[in-house]
């Protein structure tokens, strides 16, 4: 299945994206990530309506550095031994079509990373890499938007990559049994119509089972949460010369069997 959230005048809902058009459901979030049956109600043409991000705001978003072979050539940086784990603020989550914004007084050095987010189905503690995909919901797209002087600056990441809308989400998530293998997927981010990342999930150095399983070993997993499994080489801070995303850009985030994520940057 593949969910959508959208915004009418009586408030957000959640619809099944089929073809072109929304089948609106009257399921909560929760009810949606404990598996119960869709109850579609209204039909809509896509685009009738404004898509929100797909989930809800969930308890907790994990980030995942350093883990592309790609971006670790790129860096000049050893692949770490283990996955190195950070955080994003939730309230850094916007949606799709939405403007990425900051104040220029805070930072001129804002940077795309595309990534394949994991949304959590089910409580999970102590689980194997083995048993660690049966814990998965589904997918999105996501950018891990990053501002690098903030970033490398204060000595850790956490301020620099969770200012208001810096982790867009969305558009569509899609359920696991449509993704047979997260590993597989080929995944590039678009800056103002010209590819600049281009690679596929085959490149991480920890997969998806890895991650649920290591971060499971020192935290619970609780249903809606989202992983964020690191981006491939090809972002701005890395290049020769240096490209951040400045006024005016579009920035689109594409991952195979799952769509197309894209914002538009706005400097206030």
């Amino acid at each position: 299945m593949r969910w959508v959230r959208f915004d009418t005048e009586k408030g957000s809902h959640f619809g099944l994206l089929e073809n072109q058009s929304v089948l609106s459901t009257s399921l909560t979030w929760s009810e949606i990530l404990a598996g119960h049956t869709p109850n579609p109600k209204v039909e809509y043409a896509l685009g009738a309506f404004p898509l929100l991000a797909p989930v809800e705001r969930p308890g907790k978003i994990i980030a995942i550095g350093l883990n592309y072979m790609d971006h670790c050539r790129e860096t000049n940086t050893e692949p770490p031994k283990r996955p190195l784990i950070f955080t994003k603020f939730t309230t850094a989550i916007t949606g799709p079509n939405t403007p990425i914004q900051w104040a220029s007084a805070l930072t001129d050095q804002v940077d795309y990373e595309a990534e394949l987010a994991v949304i959590i189905g089910k409580k999970a503690r102590h689980v194997s890499e083995a048993e660690a995909l049966d814990y998965v919901f589904g997918y999105t797209c996501a950018n891990d938007v990053s501002a690098r002087d903030l970033q490398f600056g204060d000595g850790q990441w956490i301020r620099g990559k969770s200012l208001d809308t810096f982790c867009p989400i969305g558009p569509v998530l899609v359920t696991k049994d449509e993704i047979p293998d997260p590993q597989a997927l080929a995944i590039r981010c678009i800056l103002n119509g010209e590819h600049v990342q281009e690679s596929n999930t085959s490149e991480m150095i920890f997969g998806v089972g890895h991650l649920i399983s290591f971060a499971s070993q020192a935290f619970t997993l609780e249903p809606g949460d989202i992983i964020l499994t690191g981006t491939p080489h090809g972002t701005g801070a890395f290049r020769n010369p240096k490209l951040f995303m400045k006024h005016g850009d579009r920035v689109a985030v594409e991952i195979d069997g799952i769509g197309r994520l894209e914002n538009t940057c706005e400097v206030l």
